[in-house]
């Protein structure tokens, strides 16, 4: 082997190796601003959704904070999925995302690379020295700041290398064909699964000297921003239509750009020239580019988004109900990479959807037993297989979590699996409620008129207190707890009544004694509802900040 050769491998490692740092520090600054401010930018993605021009302007701020735009649409999908957002306001903070992900370019093209090293040394002094967890996770963001640079340190001395070597030179002569660069930038962006990154490691080719054309770099940046796109859309396939909808909106969005943009820039490539007029350094054109880009395509789209949202829903429309309930995880994902945070919340949006299925299942029970409808009856046995499955899926999901290490986590983990055992539960007292109903079939025409009236009114405040309880756990507001749990005491009340009453109507032959018995068993069913839904209430974990819905 060639010297030449070999320092050519070298160098081709060199540029592996410093890609993977710089992988890796994205990730960490992630993950480390995620957990320093996650839960407050979901709470502001939460409630500033009053217009699509505000949405805008959160998705963009919001992403810049985090500083990745991947993070804000998987807590952008949550809050779609539990019904906390409309597919409408989501697009607009997409839309946001998107504009907001661009910053990074603009720091890279600063060339602070040489002072990584300190960037590196502070942040570890900061996150092992410290014991103040806010000051631990701020050294732990510049730890991954500097490992984030000298990433691009790395890759930059062997690309300067490259930039001298006629054959590199000749191979950039290929992305002369817009298609190719565009194709280019696609596909590595759907390797490293970062547009972040391949805009980064772009904008790095600037600064190290290599002579790429800005005409095929802005090429590369459009295939960049189509190709980061499709992890949300292979993410999506398993996922539920609403989830579908909305990585289809982030996949159109650049889609547009690109078709609007690319015709006319290959038609008029005096744009482009006008453009370099304003920044004379490529680095920095490149990094203006990415963000003006984002920036006309929103401008273009904003006015327009009740009609984006209607073809959305043309394209991914409305199925059954029946299909919709299918035995199937919507809201987790089987992604190892997800932060602590984004896996709660992922946990907490499946038991939200797995309560309100249970409490329609107790609603049928009920209304199957009433109205003597085994057609309903049959539909509770059905809907308690998929609460069951629910519940041994997501109680197997949290139990193979990793890097709980607080025990603020651990408390919220078993929090969280006693709430799903307790929804488990109401299901299957409402199977039991169905299961009564051909026991007393025959004899229910003997049951009294107060009867009854007494099982509806309890029945009627056990579907109260189910419903107030899961409110509190989807919105982690205890607010009005005592309500609760003051009615929990009046459904006690009218369990001891009725069964005083009972027994009088038994003495008195008011009651057929076989009809009694199922009566007794269906009141007891929902007292211990009643008592499920207010164990759901009280354990619901309001004070950890990392439970927040994504």
């Amino acid at each position: 082997m060639s010297a030449d050769t070999r320092e050519f491998i070298q160098n081709l490692f060199m540029v592996a190796g410093g890609l993977g740092l710089f992988l890796y520090g994205m990730k960490m600054m992630v993950d480390g601003l995620e957990k320093l401010a996650g839960n407050r930018m979901r709470t502001i993605l939460k409630v500033a959704t009053v217009n699509r021009f505000l949405g805008v302007l959160v998705g963009a701020l919001v992403t810049i904070v985090i500083q990745s735009s991947t993070a804000t649409t998987v807590m952008i999908v949550g809050f779609v999925n539990a019904g906390l957002m409309t597919l409408i306001q989501a697009i607009s903070l997409i839309i946001g995302a998107n504009i907001g992900t661009t910053l990074t370019a603009h720091i890279v093209a600063l060339d602070i690379n040489t002072i990584a090293p300190l960037f590196i040394f502070f942040g570890l002094l900061m996150y092992l020295f410290v014991k103040k967890k806010r000051v631990k996770r701020v050294g732990f963001i510049i730890l991954s700041i500097g490992v984030l640079f000298m990433g691009l340190t790395v890759m930059g001395t062997p690309l300067k290398t490259f930039a001298k070597m006629p054959g590199f030179q000749s191979m950039l002569v290929a992305f002369d064909n817009h298609f190719l660069a565009l194709l280019a930038g696609f596909i590595f962006t759907v390797i490293v699964q970062s547009s972040t990154a391949a805009t980064g490691i772009i904008v790095t080719m600037y600064l190290s000297g290599i002579n790429l054309a800005f005409t095929n770099a802005v090429f590369i940046v459009l295939g960049i921003n189509m190709g980061t796109t499709v992890t949300a859309l292979l993410a999506s396939l398993a996922a539920n239509r609403e989830s579908k909808r909305t990585a289809l909106a982030h996949f159109f969005f650049s889609a547009f750009g690109c078709v609007l943009l690319g015709p006319l820039l290959s038609a008029f490539p005096g744009i482009l020239t006008f453009f370099q007029t304003f920044w004379s350094d490529g680095a920095r054109q490149i990094a203006m580019f990415h963000t003006l880009f984002n920036v006309t395509t929103a401008v273009l789209v904003v006015p327009f988004i009740k009609q984006f949202n209607m073809l959305l829903y043309k394209l991914v429309p409305e199925i059954s109900e029946e299909k919709a309930s299918a035995k199937r995880l919507l809201h987790i994902s089987a992604d190892d990479s997800k932060s602590l945070s984004s896996a709660f919340s992922q946990a907490h949006n499946e038991l939200c959807r797995m309560g309100g299925i249970a409490l329609d299942n107790l609603s049928l029970a009920l209304d199957a037993f009433f109205e003597g409808n085994q057609e309903k009856a049959a539909s509770v046995v059905d809907g308690e297989s998929v609460v069951d499955y629910l519940h041994r899926q997501i109680t197997s999901w949290m139990l193979r979590l990793k890097n709980i290490e607080s025990t603020a986590d651990t408390e919220k983990l078993g929090a969280m699996l006693y709430i799903s055992s307790d929804i488990e539960r109401i299901s299957d007292h409402a199977e039991n409620i169905a299961e009564y109903l051909p026991l007393i079939e025959n004899s229910i025409g003997s049951v009294s008129k107060d009867a009854i009236m007494q099982l509806r009114e309890l029945s009627d405040s056990v579907l109260r207190i189910i419903s107030m309880s899961l409110s509190v756990y989807e919105k982690l507001d205890k607010s009005n707890i005592y309500e609760i749990e003051d009615l929990e005491e009046h459904i006690d009340d009218l369990t001891d009544q009725f069964i005083e009453n009972h027994i009088d109507r038994q003495q008195t032959d008011a009651c057929d004694p076989r009809a009694g018995v199922v009566l007794i068993s269906l009141v007891t069913d929902l007292e211990r509802c009643a008592d499920h839904a207010i164990n759901v209430a009280q354990n619901t974990p309001i004070s950890v900040a990392a439970a927040v819905p994504a």
